[in-house]
């Protein structure tokens, strides 16, 4: 078909000159009406009459490049000139259908027709002579090359608006933005609209029509650009940059894509595939300068690679990183190498730019990150050793720029460069820059480095990394991490050049409208680095860090050290992965549990390590978390049952079985301290149904083993919940236990606990038998202290029935006869002198001590004569014994226990016994207790002392109206002299305390109070946490109930009418009190304790509260302002100083703002952010009138009165007015209108304040310097 032929669907001819001029007039800003009958005959046009037309032209146009600028050229303007074709009405024309399908509501023949006529307007444009021919305009031309953004249906845009992950660049939905920018607001509203009237459905088959007559605009713009130049057109050049960076997302790309050469455009398939091939295009001398083409290029791909969505005006968005999204980006990075390959020396410099702007435009999400990361590592192989260095040492600085997120995407590169391999010093150019290269500056000086970040986010980041760098397959990564912390590490001279700097710092500035596509600059003046010793105990706090992230990290890089033998695989190291385990926060407790189980993995033949992970994983059974209940559970099950299997004498062991028997081994000697928790895995563990009689019997065929002892331990948790058991080798291992002497004490125990829970299964003459056993055996008093007590026990359990008095009668025969046999041997003793000065302790400690656990069994039996002897093992009354064979008085004048000859350890166990034979008698609780306590106070052994404790709360339980009113002389020992003595009385009164046997009455949480500030650490320790975690859970009122009444009790001060009014002695009062300059300290640690763990309405009540109560009984005069009353005054005025008694819905805020900044890619920290303002705004408004009406009148009255005594408090009171007032430094006036004077001296105050924080100077922040 001839071009005339093609052209006759458009009705040239038709179209009135008149209209034509006016469309032309319009320079294709709007469409045109025409004659209705003219409009419906060009509508009705189809596709097969514009495919006919475009095909003519390409025709044509193939001519005319074969020819040259011979007569093809010529013949097509000559032919449409003959023909009387004129070119200006063609033009408007197709302009009449581009815009018609730019129309929002336009349908699928009016959008194919656009991208057809689009098409035909791009082929023209390429012809030559079309400038001559008037046939270019930049503003239609501009138009047809987007115009895919309009014609494509916009669902697959809108639900990329609807996924896009909002951050805080990001605007907020559909949310009216106050900006000054009045046009941007406009083309948010006209988005707006558009996706509100975007109504329309397409079928699969009009997507397919559209994306055709897509493919067909893509190609004829292809054309366009190989054929006309755009040298002297740079903003259509940026146009077409833009616009094929957003057809790069049109649709997914089969295989992979290759950018060798500019390929032949019809072989090309996918649209992404052709936007590549055009930006390659625009690379080109012939469209302009091609420094600037490539600037504009990588540019574009920075938020392709970012994975933002950049509008023209608009902050980045971010993307959904779905398949697509990274399918594309992954492209983009391949087309900036295949450019830098190609451009070589050209591309570099932009490659440079590039890659700064992806380290300094990323966001905080760490999938984004990751992913960045990525790039940077892909793309910086493009550059050389040289290019490679002068990264790295960009890279240094950004670590230390004052955006949280450049300083935290600093590591994640670091973590991409050491995969990659070491870049050798011989081959970087500049000798200055080799430095730069080993993977030792990586480690040492940016990565190792963020560990004293300000941030805990980078903090912990970097630790995690530092621990993932062991597992590199670098020999020099491990090499540069044992050089941190072995002994002989040091700074480098290196870091100390590279952080002298004098370059000014400026306040970072955000707006991305300010941040052209430039090489980013800032500088620095952080520096770091110390010894090996230092950073171990840096890395060791950490583990203890405030914030949980922290210490997670920490713990990784902890357990990586250990476990490549980094540093010392010691108890000191250890421990803190133990002590984890019981973090406060679920998350590190998991993490802990998690760090020790791959330390042993890594070390199961380490004895330490197995002790670590056993004080870490079995007390995490009893977890107040049921999650962690549940993981500790699940290790336990998994390393210690499911390893137990049949056992033979030629058996095996492998090294999971070797290691569960060591574990099992450890737990019956140096860890028996944790039997208490396992039990209670084992209690959870029976209701699962675990022990089946097949883990029984493979349990029992190791009793005969060389590790009998963790066989007989689990056996002695298992067997109370299993019904079928193999008696006869347990009746076995008991004969073999009572005739051997080689049985360890433990196993003994776990061997008498089994025979006890079988007790019931087995016949009266084994029973019999066993009791016959039991009762030599113990009467020979040769067996340590836990095996009589078990012994003892198992008797109970053989002589239990259904019968109760059968039952007592049995324990009151055997129990009995212990009982007589050893008062027999306590009155040999006592009674007889030669006796008495050559005692046997032990014998003697042994003979007390089954005495003490009989005499439960079988209360009856006890005597008035027995009493008095055990009596006897504490004080002088052997002749009172001899006198009263049978009957004693019901008193006998003890004041206290009096020394006698006895060994301390024997009447240390004689406290014990008498205790456990009070427990049975209430007229002995009431004749002994006032003698206990009179022990208390002045007793001298430490170990009577710390029973006699012992005893006292456990009578608490029984007796508690009786011991209660003997908690003051308990308490007292809070302040003993022995640190085994203050540790016992917190933990005993710690269970009571929960248990609600004690009440908080008189002085208990005062004393309490000042074992925070005990002289051991590890006592303090244990105080806080018993005060935290067990009993401020019970009654969270109660250090806000007991603040105030703390100032008055710490200095002694008794002259208020309310507080510090409850009994005590001078002693008690001089033991407890923290009066004095010396111990201020150790008081406004007490009230920091406190005031950290108020809610913000206990801090506001006790604010007020104060006034009330305080400040206003010095106004009152109803208390002096003599040297003490100055003292609380001041110590008052001071704790209303403190920064732990405002309001955390004030500070908060004021932390974010004056510490780390929050970051503008983190939505939730903006929503966060806008909500605490609001919160702070009616917080401020509510204490402002509360400071006004409550405080403020007593202020000033308080000045007057402080002015006339001349007092030194004034200077307190002013000190607490500055610190109050900095929030309302612009409202001073207002609070004090009822005294200029002091306004205008607080305001002097303030401005005096200010002087000095300038003066005093503070570091300068780190900035972008941007350069052209």
């Amino acid at each position: 078909m001839d071009l005339i032929s093609a052209l006759q669907f458009l009705h040239l001819h038709d179209v009135p000159e008149a209209w034509v001029d006016a469309v032309w007039d319009l320079e294709f800003t709007e469409r045109k009406p025409l004659d209705n009958t003219l409009e419906e005959e060009l509508t009705g046009s189809g596709d097969k009459a514009f495919r006919n037309l475009h095909q003519c032209l390409l025709v044509h146009a193939a001519d005319q490049q074969q020819s040259g600028s011979g007569g093809a050229s010529q013949s097509i303007w000559a032919i449409l000139g003959e023909n009387g074709v004129s070119v200006k009405s063609l033009v408007a024309v197709l302009s009449f259908f581009v815009l018609a399908g730019k129309a929002k509501a336009a349908n699928v023949q009016q959008r194919v027709n656009s991208l057809h006529a689009a098409s035909l307007y791009m082929l023209l444009l390429g012809i030559p002579g079309s400038i001559a021919n008037k046939v270019f305009h930049e503003v239609l031309l501009d138009t047809c090359s987007d115009l895919t953004s309009h014609c494509w249906p916009h669902d697959s845009g809108k639900k990329r608006k609807k996924d896009s992950l909002k951050s805080s660049q990001a605007e907020g939905k559909r949310s009216k933005p106050h900006r000054k920018d009045t046009p941007e607001m406009e083309v948010d509203e006209a988005d707006e609209e558009e996706d509100e009237e975007e109504e329309l459905h397409f079928s699969g088959q009009d997507l397919m029509k559209i994306r055709d007559a897509v493919v067909l605009l893509v190609k004829s713009l292809l054309r366009f650009l190989q054929t006309f130049a755009l040298k002297d057109r740079p903003q259509s050049a940026s146009n077409c940059t833009q616009i094929f960076s957003k057809l790069l997302y049109f649709e997914p790309v089969i295989g992979e894509l290759t950018f060798s050469a500019i390929q032949d455009i019809d072989k090309l398939r996918s649209v992404p595939e052709m936007a590549f091939c055009g930006l390659q295009l625009l690379c080109l001398p012939k469209h302009g300068d091609q420094r600037e083409s490539l600037r504009r290029i990588f540019h574009q791909l920075l938020y392709v690679i970012l994975m933002m969505n950049k509008g023209n005006r608009r902050k980045p968005s971010l993307l959904v990183p779905s398949q697509a999204i990274l399918s594309t980006r992954d492209q983009a990075i391949h087309f900036v190498c295949h450019l830098v390959n190609e451009l070589k020396e050209l591309a570099l410099p932009f490659l440079h730019i590039l890659l700064q702007h992806i380290c300094f435009q990323m966001v905080e999400k760490s999938e984004f990150r990751s992913h960045g990361a990525q790039a940077v590592g892909m793309l910086i192989s493009q550059i050389t050793s040289t290019d490679y260095a002068c990264f790295v040492k960009w890279l240094f600085k950004l670590s230390r720029h004052s955006k949280m997120v450049c300083r935290l995407f600093s590591v994640d590169v670091v973590m991409i460069l050491l995969e990659q391999p070491e870049r050798r010093p011989e081959d970087c150019q500049d000798p200055e820059l080799a430095c730069f290269l080993p993977h030792k500056f990586l480690i040492q000086n940016l990565l190792f480095a963020r560990r004293m970040d300000e941030s805990p986010t980078v903090q912990g980041h970097a630790l995690a990394c530092l621990a993932h760098c062991l597992e590199l397959p670098s020999f020099n990564v491990t090499r540069a991490i044992h050089t941190l912390f072995s002994a002989t590490g040091t700074q480098s001279a290196l870091e100390g050049e590279i952080t002298e700097g004098s370059l000014s710092s400026q306040q970072t500035q955000k707006t991305y409208r300010t941040l052209p596509f430039r090489t980013v600059e800032f500088s620095s003046t952080d520096s770091s680095g110390c010894d090996a010793k230092d950073n171990m105990a840096f890395l060791l706090r950490r583990v203890k860090d405030s914030k949980p992230n922290v210490r997670k990290s920490a713990l990784q890089a902890l357990v990586g050290l250990l476990k490549h033998d980094v540093i010392p695989v010691c108890w000191e190291n250890l421990a803190m992965l133990s002590e984890r385990c019981r973090d406060p926060a679920v998350s590190v407790k998991k993490k802990a549990l998690q760090c020790v189980g791959e330390l042993l993995v890594a070390k199961p033949e380490c004895t330490v390590v197995q002790k670590a992970w056993l004080q870490g994983v079995v007390p995490a059974v009893v977890d107040s978390e049921s999650s962690v209940q549940d993981k500790a559970l699940e290790i336990l099950d998994q390393v210690l049952l499911s390893q137990v299997k049949l056992y033979s004498v030629n058996c095996y062991l492998d090294a999971s079985q070797k290691l569960t028997w060591d574990l099992l081994g450890l737990l019956c000697h140096e860890s028996q301290n944790l039997s208490r928790y396992f039990s209670r895995a084992f209690t959870i563990w029976s209701k699962q149904n675990k022990f089946t009689p097949t883990f029984i019997t493979n349990l029992i065929s190791h009793t005969e083993a060389d590790h009998a002892a963790g066989a007989w331990l689990l056996l002695s948790k298992v067997v109370a919940s299993s019904p079928r058991l193999p008696y006869g080798k347990i009746l076995d291992a008991w004969d073999s236990m009572i005739s051997s002497k080689d049985i360890s004490v433990t196993t003994c125990c776990h061997i008498l606990c089994v025979i006890g829970d079988i007790a019931a299964h087995l016949n009266k003459d084994t029973k019999d038998r066993i009791v016959n056993d039991l009762m030599s055996w113990l009467k020979t008093f040769t067996l340590s202290l836990e095996v009589i007590s078990a012994a003892v026990e198992t008797l109970y359990q053989l002589g239990c029935s259904d019968d109760i008095k059968q039952t007592q009668a049995f324990l009151n025969q055997h129990c009995g006869e212990l009982v007589s046999v050893c008062e027999s041997y306590l009155a040999a003793i006592i009674l007889s002198e030669e006796e008495a000065q050559n005692i046997n302790e032990e014998l003697m400690v042994k003979h007390l001590h089954i005495l003490g656990v009989a005499s439960l069994h079988c209360p009856e039996k006890v005597g008035k004569r027995t009493v008095l002897l055990v009596e006897s093992v504490l004080t002088t009354h052997s002749d009172k014994v001899a006198e009263c064979q049978e009957e004693l008085p019901a008193s006998l004048p003890l004041s206290q226990f009096k020394a006698n000859s006895l060994p301390t350890r024997v009447r240390a166990h004689g406290v014990i016994t008498l205790g456990k034979l009070c427990l049975q008698h209430e007229e002995l609780v009431q004749k002994y207790l006032p003698v206990f306590a009179r022990e208390l106070e002045i007793g001298t052994d430490v170990a009577v002392r710390n029973n006699v404790v012992v005893i006292m709360c456990d009578l608490c339980v029984r007796y508690t109206n009786i011991v209660d009113h003997y908690i003051p002389n308990i308490s007292a020992c809070l302040r003993d002299n022995e640190a085994v003595i203050r540790e016992q009385t917190l933990i005993m009164l710690t269970n009571l305390l929960q248990e609600e046997f004690v009440k908080w009455k008189g002085s208990l949480f005062f004393r309490f109070m000042v074992t925070l500030v005990d002289p051991v650490p590890a006592i303090a320790s244990l105080c806080e946490y018993c005060l935290l975690h067990l009993l401020l859970k019970k009654n969270p009122e109660m250090f806000s109930q007991h603040f105030i009444e703390c100032i008055f009790y710490f200095n002694s001060y008794s002259k208020h009418k309310s507080y510090n009014r409850f009994p005590q002695s001078e002693s008690e009062k001089v033991r407890f009190s923290l009066k004095g300059a010396q111990h201020r300290e150790k008081r406004f640690r007490i009230y920091r304790f406190l005031l950290e763990h108020f809610t913000d309405a206990q801090r506001f009540n006790i604010s007020n509260k104060i006034s009330q109560t305080v400040l206003a009984c010095f106004v009152d005069e109803e208390l002096s302002l003599d040297a003490e009353g100055a003292e609380i005054l001041s110590e008052t005025f001071n704790i209303l100083s403190l920064k732990e008694m405002k309001l955390q819905a004030i500070s908060a805020l004021a932390g974010v703002t004056s510490g780390e900044e929050p970051e503008e890619e983190n939505m939730a920290t903006m929503a966060k952010a806008v909500l605490q303002a609001a919160q702070k705004k009616v917080v401020t408004q509510v204490q402002k009138k509360a400071f006004i009406e409550n405080t403020v009148p007593l202020i000033i009255s308080l000045k007057s009165l402080l002015e006339q005594k001349r007092s030194p408090v004034l200077g307190d009171l002013m000190a607490y007015l500055q610190v109050t007032m900095q929030d309302y430094r612009n409202e001073v006036k207002e609070f004090f209108s009822g005294d200029e004077q002091l306004a205008s001296e607080v305001e002097f105050a303030l401005k005096k304040a200010d002087k000095e924080r300038e003066i005093g100077g503070t570091d300068g922040q780190l900035h972008p310097d941007r350069r052209c």
